[in-house]
């Protein structure tokens, strides 16, 4: 019996699942509470006429608006499948009809069907009575016939699943009576069939039964225990069999919703009249308390309209002869707009690319509140200074959108307030922030901190020495960002091969041994490119310098050291007499080719002097009768670097009789004089190099203005080479105007006059020239008269000094 019971239910099953109704944009099933999780209630699919590819593709699912979602959508398949335990009582307590909303969401493009879910009851409860024990006092005297109500069974059931019947157990006193309420309830009441004798029996037990309609049927039990008094034959008697008032929700603990009133024609203990409800359902209790003496009913916990909107509650009179009276009090809850809209993202694409197009879809976002009416009608925003918009379609549902260009150089992160408000009075609002991260794309090239660098590099540095560091920035991040360095294929082959580079870092380092002497200047192009795809790049100039070093120790071009030659000098040469000059040139440039000349050895002390920066060698005194004929003066010629380098010559010089003096060789030289005249010098170069520094500032100012390189020559050219110390900073020597230039040509010839210190070089001939034309000079030295002496010249010399302002 028991398994044709069950496969009768289950085809009342199936046939609730396979009953269904689709219109626009609406599918509803109809299906019993209880079934088990993964049952199939339907193929949705197949009854809102999609195909089941279109499911997965458009990432289609179930969304519950405020609830628990209590089926989902199987993408293979189509079916809709339970999700969890759907008990209707739960869900829609006492209603008649029990319809769960539910929306089935596509996307892209994005469109939302309704899914109505028709609950049916099914006999998943027993009766049960409120209380296990009913106690009656009735009095002796009770009248035959008299009916006293007793409390009905609870039954959540509805329909033919709820109590509808009920069975008494067998004795002789009482029988058992239906009646039924204005609602419909059906309630028991006990019947006085025989009379009441204490002295006989003062005390009856019986059980009363609740019995459902349901199939199996369920049975609950309660024991009436009945105490024979004396006399009380008046009931309480309520002054309505139905009490109705409304309270709104939320009300304030404390606050009155109705007032009970009963009345008993018995006096003392039998008119006294206590109040108490007689069953409450789980959402009333705790909700409303009732004073037992005076009928009061006081709002005692929260009232929540969006969890019940009525409460039905039955009321019991009782007197102090254990008779009662019963009445019903309904509480209709009024709502006022006590929720917030509730905002959930349902899909959110938490990264942006920074090149979307306008109009790409961020998120979904589903909004709804669980007010009604006015209250529960939703406006959403954004804020006005995001490069977003918010767009609806469907009803609740907004898609956020792109409205602008994005880029995350200027913005990486966007913190979007989602604001959300009703049309309550007064209004609520609902605040989510979403957050969106703006991906990068590779939109900016590397950019070089200078386009040009300069590098001052000493000769002589050993491979690998450190040069400088070239440093590049790019704005993109992650990958785009990241950096490369080498050295660009446009730089001069010759050249790419002076310096290696450090791909990561960007540092420079030497490849090889450099000579200032032999390339003072280069330049290379370095070339960065990101990590990107495509690739960017950049490029910038690197301007080096080579600085020099004091490695070339002083030449003595005159005279020639390879033989000796004898200089004349009259016997009547006076003091200060030039009798010859020490030509040397160093191939270092500035401080380091700036020359000394001073006398370590001589055949007879104090007798010739050597001017100190310019070689020539003068008559200390007059010569005397006893003087050496033959003089030989060892000369030591010193440059001014930091490590002085030096170089000796060797003079010798004869001392004639008869020849004449020319006039244009002499020179009165005294201490003070000279004293004076290197103090003269000191005072006009300090003066020349002062001017040189102001031009220099001025056109510095110029040439930043105007982006031009300008070349200072200077005229001076019978000014005396002054080390680089004395020029300013700012001046870099362009053409090694130390005393020997690059291509190492001289052309060593006296002039008229070469006694004041003209010392120049020609740029005609080259190094074997210049020591053929020595050698010419000194034979022809010994064969000079003292007329010809007059229109011997002594020139040497680089072109006028020239500095780049750099």
């Amino acid at each position: 019996m028991d398994r044709r019971t069950n496969f009768n239910y289950w085809m009342q099953v199936l046939f609730f699942c396979l009953f269904f109704t689709a219109s626009s944009g609406k599918v509803r099933y109809v299906l019993p509470e209880e079934m088990q999780t993964g049952s199939i209630v339907g193929n949705v699919a197949r009854d809102l006429r999609l195909e089941v590819r279109e499911l997965r593709a458009r990432r289609a699912r179930v969304v519950a608006d405020g609830i628990s979602q209590l089926c989902e959508l199987d993408l293979t398949s189509g079916n809709l499948l339970i999700s969890q335990r759907i008990d209707r009582e739960e869900l829609c307590a006492q209603d008649s009809g029990c319809t769960i909303q539910h929306q089935i969401l596509l996307e892209d493009p994005l469109q939302a069907y309704g899914l109505l879910l028709d609950i049916t009851d099914i006999n998943d409860n027993t009766p049960v009575f409120a209380a296990g024990e009913i106690n009656l006092d009735l009095v002796e005297s009770t009248v035959l016939g008299r009916r006293f109500p007793l409390e009905s069974a609870h039954d959540p059931d509805l329909g033919t699943n709820s109590v509808n019947q009920y069975k008494l157990s067998p004795n002789d006193h009482f029988g058992l009576e239906i009646d039924t309420q204005i609602n419909g309830n059906a309630y028991p009441e006990l019947v006085l069939k025989k009379a009441l004798d204490r002295e006989t029996q003062a005390e009856h037990v019986l059980n009363i039964n609740g019995i459902d309609g349901g199939n199996p049927a369920r049975t609950g039990t309660a024991s009436i225990r009945i105490r024979v008094l004396d006399t009380n034959d008046n009931v309480p008697v309520f002054s309505q069999r139905v009490y109705r008032a409304s309270v709104p929700e939320n009300s304030v603990t404390g606050t009155i919703i109705a007032q009970l009133n009963a009345t008993d024609l018995d006096e003392g203990l039998y008119g006294e009249i206590t109040y108490s409800f007689s069953h409450l359902s789980d959402k009333t209790r705790g909700v409303v308390h009732i004073d037992p003496l005076s009928g009061e009913v006081r709002v005692a916990g929260v009232f929540d309209y969006e969890e019940a909107s009525t409460h039905e509650l039955d009321v019991q009179a009782k007197d102090g002869g254990g008779q009662a009276s019963h009445c019903k009090l309904v509480i209709d809850v009024t709502d006022i707009n006590d929720n917030k809209p509730v905002i959930e993202i349902k899909s959110a694409s938490a990264n942006v690319a920074e090149d979307s197009k306008p109009g790409t879809m961020v998120a979904l976002i589903n909004i709804y509140d669980l007010d009604t009416g006015n209250s529960g009608d939703v406006t959403c925003s954004i804020p006005d200074n995001v490069p977003f918009q918010i767009v609806s379609e469907v009803k609740n549902y907004y898609m956020l959108l792109t409205y602008g260009t994005l880029d995350r150089e200027l913005q990486s992160e966007y913190n979007i307030t989602v604001t959300a408000t009703d049309s309550g009075s007064p209004s609520l609002q609902g605040i989510k922030v979403l957050t969106i991260v703006v991906i990068d794309v590779n939109d900016n090239p590397p950019n070089f901190t200078q386009s040009e660098y300069i590098a001052n590099l000493f000769e002589n540095q050993p491979v690998g020495a450190f040069v400088m560091k070239v440093t590049a920035q790019d704005r993109d991040d992650a990958s785009n960002a990241k950096l490369l360095y080498q050295i660009s294929k446009d730089t001069d082959s010759d050249v790419s091969s002076f310096l290696t580079i450090n791909i990561e870092t960007g540092e420079l380092f030497t490849s090889r041994l450099f000579d200032y002497e032999h390339s003072a200047y280069f330049q290379i192009k370095v070339e960065v490119r990101d990590g990107g795809d495509p690739q960017l790049t950049a490029t910038c100039i690197v301007n080096v310098f080579i600085k020099d070093q004091n490695d070339n120790a002083p030449v003595v071009l005159y005279p020639v050291q390879a033989f000796i030659v004898e200089d004349m000098v009259p016997l009547e040469a006076p003091r200060g007499y030039l009798v010859t000059k020490v030509v040397a040139v160093d191939a270092d440039s500035g401080h380091n080719a700036w020359l000394s000349y001073r006398i370590i050895k001589e055949t007879q002390p104090n007798l010739f002097m050597v001017g100190l920066h310019t070689g020539e060698i003068r008559t200390a005194r007059s010569f005397l009768e006893n003087d050496e004929p033959k003089q030989t003066i060892v000369i030591v010629v010193t440059d001014n670097g930091h490590d002085p380098l030096s170089a000796t010559a060797t003079v010798s010089i004869a001392i004639g009789e008869g020849l004449p003096v020319v006039q244009e060789l002499f020179e009165l030289v005294d201490e003070s004089q000279g004293s004076y005249s290197l103090r003269l010098y000191l005072v006009i170069a300090l003066l020349t190099v002062s001017s040189l520094l102001i031009f220099l500032i001025i056109a510095v100012c110029y040439f930043k203005l105007c982006r031009r390189g300008y070349v200072y020559r200077s005229t001076t050219t019978n000014l005396p080479v002054f080390p680089t110390t004395y020029y300013p900073p700012s001046f870099t020597d362009f053409s090694h105007c130390g005393t020997l230039l690059k291509d190492d040509r001289y052309d060593p010839f006296l002039t008229t006059g070469s006694w004041r210190g003209d010392f120049r070089f020609g740029s005609n001939t080259d190094t074997d020239t210049l020591k053929k034309r020595s050698a010419a000079y000194q034979k022809n030295t010994l064969r000079r008269t003292s007329a010809d002496r007059s229109t011997l010249k002594i020139r040497a010399g680089p072109p006028p000094p020239c500095y780049v302002i750099t």
